[in-house]
């Protein structure tokens, strides 16, 4: 929500819940589908031969249709090669593509923003062929057997390919895709014995590894690179039990006086499980200088810095360098209304992809049990209050207190949310901003210290206990 008088307009969040025509329809073919691959396609019963065919008719009338109507018919029959499950990953990937554009074109409605009308290049790198072929016919053999009918020995299969792909950087995206699926389904062994089976998850990363084996599709082409300002908006970290990622939001103003636009630079490294919340930092610091001038409130000048065709930042510290103040509340309300959004790669359009960067102000929170929601002018606006980070000062009652929000609006379990990256509130009667990534780059908050000297103890326990192996 940004005033007429700065340069934007309202938000129409009442745009935001109004029904998407035709979101529904596809919603339910996929997880027909997904409900197919739960028991397996090896033996299929007459429900999974419904879902199969329903995603078929979902896709008819497109380029896709013959392929996988031939495809369906051969997964109903048992017989389904490799080549027929790509078909049937391709189809439900076009169609949470199709559901992802439709939630998009929303968005831009409501916050009035436009986006780049440029497609990405498709890559043409090679890779080794072997190693795909694995993986496709490791994941051939989980689509038979369905998640009920995993057990150590089916999802062992992966080990020997991952091991393979981690030394080729080429093939290091598919690898630590295949290799975080089977460590959550070693974890999940036996499958006949799980009361709860999470089919869309299971089912996304299926599909996502299946396409990634066709040669050059893990690729992230540089469109060219870049050269003027940086003006961060906020930090958006992504954990995981072996390995953290810190994505930044930021508005990219060109040296050129060109177009604003919405970029993103992120870093991940991998991590032991027993370094969390504001240890994090540790990690992720000596890869990305940008952390430091986030929680100092200043931009980044940067000279000749690669960028994809999405918008993200191939970020190297060598083309960028410290620059002038930038509050980036003063970001949100002067550049953020007037910056286009960058395409969307076909393999990375799915709704739990979406995180648009936002501004709302004029506000009131209001927290009921766990539920947190801004209501404004328009409508209300659920708070997806378990995003918010450990590893910073901001916290669900800071959310609840604040005025305005700089947030990343994002869509799940059939409704848009807001994801807090940074709010305005009142500390002691003064105003005062808290950034989830205020502690991104150092802090003398005294909860940020004691986390911090936690978690370099930790560290440094687990060098010792590293160098001590080393010796032996």
């Amino acid at each position: 929500m940004v005033p007429d008088d700065q340069g934007g307009g309202l938000m129409r969040t009442d745009l935001l819940s109004e029904t998407v025509a035709g979101l529904d329809e596809v919603l339910t073919a996929v997880d027909a589908f997904d409900q197919a691959l739960v028991a397996g396609l090896l033996r299929p019963r007459p429900a999974q031969t419904a879902g199969l065919t329903g995603l078929a008719q979902a896709v008819a009338g497109t380029p896709l249709a013959a392929r996988v109507a031939e495809a369906a018919e051969k997964a109903a029959g048992g017989a389904a090669s490799e080549d027929h499950f790509v078909a049937l990953a391709a189809a439900r990937t076009a169609l949470l593509g199709s559901a992802h554009d439709a939630l998009m074109a929303r968005i831009e409605e409501a916050t009035g923003r436009p986006r780049d009308e440029e497609t990405v290049p498709q890559p043409a790198g090679e890779q080794a062929v072997n190693l795909l072929a694995a993986a496709r016919s490791w994941l051939s053999d989980l689509a038979r057997s369905g998640w009920q009918g995993i057990d150590h020995d089916v999802v062992s299969g992966a080990s020997p390919v991952v091991s393979a792909m981690l030394p080729d950087p080429a093939l290091r995206r598919l690898a630590t895709l295949l290799d975080g699926f089977a460590a959550e389904l070693a974890a999940s062994c036996p499958g006949a014995s799980l009361e709860r089976i999470p089919a869309r998850r299971w089912a996304d990363l299926w599909s996502r590894a299946l396409l990634l084996t066709l040669p050059g599709a893990a690729e992230a082409p540089v469109a060219g690179t870049v050269t003027g300002r940086l003006l961060p908006l906020g930090v958006d970290v992504h954990e995981h039990a072996t390995a953290v990622q810190a994505q930044v939001h930021a508005v990219f103003e060109p040296a050129d006086g060109g177009t604003p636009r919405l970029v993103r630079a992120g870093v991940a490294v991998p991590k032991p499980d027993t370094v969390v919340g504001a240890g994090l930092w540790q990690l992720l610091r000596p890869h990305m200088s940008l952390l430091a001038a986030v929680s100092e409130g200043r931009s980044m000048d940067l000279t000749d810095m690669p960028v994809t065709a999405e918008g993200d930042l191939v970020w190297d510290d060598e083309h960028a360098r410290q620059g002038e103040p930038a509050d980036a509340f003063a970001t949100a309300r002067v550049a953020l209304p007037t910056a286009t959004a960058s395409a969307t790669a076909p393999l990375d359009r799915h709704p739990a992809r979406i995180a648009v960067p936002v501004f709302l102000e004029g506000y009131t929170a209001h927290k009921d049990d766990d539920a947190l929601t801004f209501t404004l002018a328009g409508g209300a606006l659920v708070v997806d209050a378990d995003r918010i980070p450990a590893a910073g000062p901001l916290t669900p009652e800071a959310v609840v207190a604040s005025g305005a929000c700089i947030g990343l609006l994002r869509w799940d379990a059939g409704t848009y949310l807001v994801q807090p990256l940074a709010v305005e509130t009142t500390v002691r009667k003064k105003a005062v901003a808290i950034h989830a990534g205020g502690w991104a780059g150092g802090t003398t908050d005294k909860a940020g210290v004691k986390a911090e000297k936690a978690a370099t103890d930790a560290v440094a326990v687990l060098r010792e206990r590293a160098g001590r192996l080393l010796r032996k």
